[in-house]
């Protein structure tokens, strides 16, 4: 068994991945969705863009009443 690396494997692009329960001590906030609802969704930018449409929609309703 040979233990070098091939040259081809870049190691400045790896990224860790924390598993488990504790892998928001990374800072980043993890919401999981339901499936039915993460079907309607292919990524986290069109989550927040529909959060932040009914955000916006929420509070110009909240100011006209």
């Amino acid at each position: 068994m040979e233990d070098e690396l091939r040259d081809e494997y870049d190691l400045k692009s790896l990224k860790i991945r924390k598993m488990g329960a504790k892998r928001t001590s990374f800072g980043n906030t993890i919401i999981k969705l339901d499936s039915d609802v993460a079907e309607l969704f292919p990524n986290s930018e069109s989550v927040n863009e529909a959060l932040r449409f009914l955000i916006r929609i929420t509070r110009e309703n909240k100011a006209t009443f």
